[in-house]
């Protein structure tokens, strides 16, 4: 990114996240600008209390995954709008979303197999119920990890380090990935475990990653996930702000 534009985008987002009170502010790098210019994404916020298990989340959860062994298969999970964009921002990157598929496809598609959602926490599963909603890939994060208060989004480089949760090291090259001060955090594939919610997690942050440009489908990501906290997790102070 120029340092140019960096600086420009720099004191936008301070002089935004002054107004709205934002903790975190976002800052989308060139790279994806270039493979991506429609991108659009979400960031909510929300202080938060977790518990290990929801039996109402999960009729939700539930309902959801029989509309999808009703209307879906294997094949069509891929013409999702969401996740087709997501997988063409893959391919424009360099790298394979059969192989590394993106985190929303890959759970429609465990259900579209006969198999049950993971089962983790109350947050980890409601943040997992809005992304197989509305098909985005979604950094469900433990905002007190954080390394700093801003999130550049730019794309993996080789021998980038990253651990992906539950999948060990992750050759992150070539896919989108949000970093902090210390490195990577989060891609649409995986998120790292240095930042994964727990059940002490009591600050939020959701990024909703819309590479299909579609603001208007993100906002109703961003604030069904809004109501899920608020329902399920006694959220409070939830908001979210766009940025592109």
């Amino acid at each position: 990114m120029s340092s140019c534009r960096c600086s420009e985008r720099k004191k936008t987002e301070t002089s935004l996240k002054k107004k709205d009170n934002r903790k975190v502010e976002i800052i989308v790098e060139d790279k994806i600008e270039t493979v991506c210019p429609s991108f659009v994404g979400a960031c909510v916020e929300a202080d938060v209390e977790n518990s290990a298990y929801s039996e109402e989340l999960w009729k939700l959860i539930d309902e959801q995954c029989e509309k999808f062994r009703q209307t879906l298969t294997t094949d069509t999970v891929k013409d999702i709008s969401a996740i087709a964009a997501t997988r063409r921002v893959y391919k424009a990157c360099g790298k394979d979303p059969s192989r590394y598929r993106p985190s929303s496809e890959a759970l429609i598609r465990r259900v579209l197999q006969g198999k049950q959602l993971y089962q983790i926490d109350t947050l980890v599963d409601l943040i997992n119920l809005a992304s197989i909603t509305y098909g985005y890939s979604i950094g469900g994060f433990d905002a007190g990890k954080f390394s700093g208060d801003t999130l550049s989004l730019g794309v993996g480089r080789e021998g980038e380090p990253y651990e992906g949760i539950g999948r060990g090291m992750l050759n992150i090259a070539g896919l989108p990935v949000y970093r902090d001060a210390i490195g990577g955090v989060g891609t649409p594939t995986s998120d790292n475990e240095r930042t994964k919610m727990g059940l002490a997690t009591r600050r939020l942050v959701a990024l909703v990653n819309g590479y299909d440009g579609n603001e208007e489908t993100v906002r109703a990501t961003a604030q069904l996930i809004i109501r899920l906290v608020e329902r399920f997790c006694n959220g409070r102070n939830a908001r979210y702000f766009i940025y592109r």
